[in-house]
């Protein structure tokens, strides 16, 4: 299946190198040498020399990273996180986001530059914190250890959750009667 190229988005080959360059940045990917990339057409096809096991899960592979790499330049990956629990917050300057999450002390995080961040605190509902990146990697990465300063918990379900994420919740302790 193709990847197809938008319009504002180079894409390079040199070396087993693929090198993705748009609006919202420029991403770059080795590729293994046995899977060819031909680029025409405004589309990147991929290439397999045999359908051993090993070929065929290289090629899904690397076809599924450059189509990540394309949306990221041209549009770009949003994840937003919600903070459950009394007394939460989350504020950010510059590249750090703070967190209070309950310890008693704040977590200080230094984002990497390319994770843009915004940290909302509305009264009344739970603060927010969006991230953006054109890196789907990177964005997930950086969503996984926010998250795991404060997992969700299945009793009271307090922590860090994804925005829309159900957490399942257990009954407590039942009480003899």
């Amino acid at each position: 299946m193709p990847v197809s190229i938008p319009s504002g988005v180079n894409v390079s080959v040199k070396d087993n190198v693929i090198t993705v360059k748009g609006p919202k940045g420029e991403l770059k990917q080795a590729v293994n040498p046995t899977i060819s990339i031909e680029i025409k057409d405004n589309e990147i096809n991929f290439t397999r020399p045999n359908d051993e096991k090993e070929s065929r899960s290289m090629h899904g592979l690397y076809r599924a990273l450059v189509h990540n790499m394309v949306v990221g330049v041209s549009e770009g990956y949003t994840q937003k996180l919600e903070l459950v629990g009394v007394g939460y917050r989350a504020t950010s300057s510059n590249q750090i986001l703070e967190l209070a999450l309950g310890f008693s002390h704040t977590i200080q995080l230094q984002l990497p530059a390319e994770v843009k961040v915004e940290a909302v605190t509305d009264r009344k509902s739970n603060p927010i914190i969006t991230l953006e990146c054109a890196d789907k990697q990177l964005l997930g990465q950086v969503c996984a250890k926010i998250r795991s300063f404060r997992a969700p918990e299945p009793y009271k379900g307090k922590g860090i959750r994804f925005v829309g994420e159900v957490v399942r919740r257990k009954a407590g302790k039942s009480a003899k009667v």
